[in-house]
């Protein structure tokens, strides 16, 4: 009797406490799913949003800084080595796709054709890139292109100037471009001359564009921007690559 009554009285109790429970239950979901609950959420997320992290990496051995949310990023230094070689090499490469724009016209040798679309493809392709890094920084991008009159031009000698860097005199023609008398005989030529003349002012053209790319790595300063030497590094790698299978094909013609 005793033992009935005692568990009896224990089950009423984990009874209630279920109902408790539930009611309980009940009540938090109320409370959190209500419209004002749910609006003062997104509230606060609107309006508290966590500051942005701007972290800056050290030199190397020296640790990294955290930087104010309003810090911004701008673009490195100008160097005006750099500038010069962008607009020159916009230059070069004119007349190099110049070149190329004659070959159709003026030899069916197809090995010749794949290199010139190669090359005018490429070429004209990263006209644009330096157009738009100029651009970007403010700079003036339109200069006299090879087509133009070229009556003052030299051979693209240098001349230098009291800090004793070298620098291209006005209206000359950058190292290794084809002089006005060149490019008259390569328009003029056909079939295997044009040939012979098309690889040779080529390679001529080539080794000026690796010139220009040493005076730009040998200038103090210049250059350290990523993206002049990513571009300048590529130019060199990729025309010294061209220049040997231009010799290969001279030679073969030989």
């Amino acid at each position: 009797m005793i033992f009935s009554a005692v568990l009896r009285a224990a089950r009423r109790v984990l009874s209630g406490a279920r109902i408790g429970l539930l009611a309980g239950a009940s009540i938090a979901t109320a409370f959190f799913l209500s419209p004002g609950f749910l609006s003062s959420v997104m509230r606060a997320q609107q309006t508290d949003p966590a500051p942005p992290v701007v972290v800056q990496p050290g030199a190397p051995g020296k640790p990294s800084k955290t930087l104010p949310p309003s810090t911004r990023a701008k673009l490195p230094p100008r160097a005006q080595a750099d500038i010069e070689f962008m607009r020159g090499m916009i230059m070069h490469h004119a007349q190099a796709v110049e070149m190329t724009a004659l070959i159709e016209s003026h030899t069916e040798n197809k090995e010749l054709r794949s290199l010139g679309a190669r090359i005018s493809s490429s070429q004209s392709d990263e006209i644009k890139f330096m157009q738009r890094w100029l651009a970007a920084r403010g700079e003036r991008v339109s200069m006299e292109m090879p087509g133009m009159d070229r009556s003052s031009h030299t051979s693209g000698h240098t001349s230098g100037d009291a800090s004793g860097h070298t620098s291209h005199q006005r209206g000359a023609l950058m190292p290794g471009m084809l002089r006005p008398e060149q490019m008259e005989a390569l328009r003029k030529a056909k079939g295997a001359e044009f040939d012979h003349l098309f690889l040779t002012g080529m390679i001529q053209h080539h080794d000026g564009a690796l010139t220009m790319v040493k005076e730009l790595f040998d200038t103090a300063g210049a250059g350290q921007d990523a993206d002049v030497f990513n571009f300048a590094t590529d130019a060199d790698n990729t025309q010294r690559a061209e220049i040997k299978i231009m010799q290969n094909m001279l030679d073969k013609n030989l």
